[in-house]
């Protein structure tokens, strides 16, 4: 113990320096709270135990500060890259793209419907949330056998259908939405105006009004050498496959 210029001891010093070397040793074992090892040289001017842990605490709160930042610029973590690698993959694998030109099997690698009851031969124009596809009436199609056989028309329904369908195109174009189902859910304002018969070439035209996760609206019209054969709102669901 010292008090002003005196030492306070009943037994003698046993090394000159004795007092700085307890000051060198409070020092290491104060800032041996930090958990880690640190390379610096230490300059201390009448240490204390208080002054030493502030400093401890110090240094710890700068060197997070320095990892926060590199954590910032540095690259996503394994499994987000992984995931939005994978997202990007299938982008490129999209066949559903502005400007593209469809036929029937690359539409049947979009849809999961298959003949009698896929509705869409051919799309001759997609650009943003506007489609446009053609369906070609054949005397064969099977629904002429029984709907109106000796006065074959295109059931108004299957017009219906047609237009879901192609809004299904459109709705998987996402990259997000690859491999998922469209499901019909609901139709308004449907009006049929005209009829549809063997030899006409359908044209479906769509346009998407609304996307908000799973559901999707859209407008379609149908029409015959230019002359508006069909219409309605539909609304479908996309769930996985």
């Amino acid at each position: 113990m010292i008090r002003d210029d005196a030492v306070l001891t009943n037994e003698p010093l046993r090394y000159a320096n004795e007092f700085v070397r307890h000051k060198i040793l409070d020092i290491i074992g104060d800032l041996s709270l930090m958990g880690r090892p640190i390379g610096a040289h230490i300059v201390a001017v009448k240490p204390s135990h208080a002054a030493n842990c502030e400093m401890a605490r110090r240094i710890l709160s700068q060197s997070r500060k320095s990892k926060e930042v590199a954590e910032t610029f540095a690259p996503p973590p394994e499994k987000e890259r992984l995931a939005k690698v994978a997202v990007e993959e299938k982008a490129r694998e999209s066949i559903v793209q502005d400007g593209a030109i469809l036929d029937v099997n690359h539409i049947m690698k979009v849809l999961p419907h298959r003949f009698p009851f896929l509705m869409v031969d051919r799309v001759t124009l997609i650009e943003g949330s506007h489609i446009v596809a053609q369906k070609n009436i054949s005397i064969n199609e099977p629904y002429f056998e029984g709907h109106f056989p000796n006065h074959p028309i295109m059931p108004g329904v299957l017009q219906l259908e047609a237009i879901a369908q192609v809004a299904g195109v459109l709705m998987l174009k996402k990259a997000e939405n690859i491999g998922k189902l469209a499901y019909f859910m609901a139709a308004e304002n449907v009006k049929w105006r005209k009829p549809v018969l063997p030899g006409d070439v359908l044209t479906i035209d769509v346009e998407l009004t609304k996307s908000r996760g799973k559901i999707g609206k859209a407008i379609g019209k149908c029409f015959v050498d230019g002359a508006q054969v069909s219409e309605a709102l539909v609304t479908f669901m996309l769930v996985d496959s």
